[in-house]
């Protein structure tokens, strides 16, 4: 079930360029520090090519909603230091730290991505993309993410979405749309009912 989140296939086709070819790792490094919230819309596109949308939610440290379009029983929200992924229509709940997650490098402003991260080629000029990935861990997977340069956004990138690979080499594609860097969002964003204690969601 987890693959509804993190199994992906590619936007772009990677070729691995070392991090000093350019300055965009170093810009990637200051878009993720400065960004605190974050909202847009999302498509998802796991490797069957199952179609799902919804709305995604990051307030930093360590938040995130992904809120799936009406009829689709699941919801993922990190908070607390965990990653979890409910599924009502079978009450099932699964926890595991958000560090051991490929979206760990979206919602650690701490973390030094030019220590495990590189350039991926991309062919466009207005494209930058960052392939994240920790080598002494590969259990926890890999992320690539895509970036637009837009002026306007935090350090001159806007994140258009992701790839993330986990460890059984399961493919989800995120894409994002509607970005907004900088709105105001609630803690109460990131509750969620248990439900092995209620049906209600």
């Amino acid at each position: 079930m987890i693959r509804y989140a993190f199994a992906l296939t590619a936007l772009v086709a990677p070729a691995v360029l070392p991090a000093q070819a350019t300055g965009d790792l170093a810009a990637v490094q200051r878009h993720l520090q400065s960004v605190e919230t974050m909202t847009a819309d999302f498509t998802q596109t796991d490797r069957n090519g199952k179609v799902l949308t919804g709305t995604f939610t990051l307030k930093k440290p360590g938040k995130l909603r992904f809120q799936y379009e009406k009829g689709v029983p699941i919801l993922i929200v990190a908070e607390g230091g965990a990653l979890t992924f409910i599924d009502y229509s079978v009450r099932q709940v699964q926890r595991w730290p958000i560090k051991n997650s490929p979206l760990g490098v979206l919602l650690d402003p701490t973390r030094d991505i030019t220590r495990y991260a590189r350039l991926v080629q991309t062919g466009n000029d207005a494209v930058v993309s960052v392939e994240a990935n920790d080598p002494k861990h590969p259990e926890y997977g890999r992320i690539t993410l895509i970036f637009a340069r837009q002026p306007s956004a935090p350090a001159g990138l806007s994140l258009q979405g992701w790839v993330a690979l986990d460890s059984q080499n399961n493919r989800t594609t995120i894409r994002l749309s509607n970005q907004r860097f900088g709105v105001p969002v609630s803690d109460q964003t990131f509750k969620w009912n248990d439900p092995r204690r209620t049906n209600s969601r």
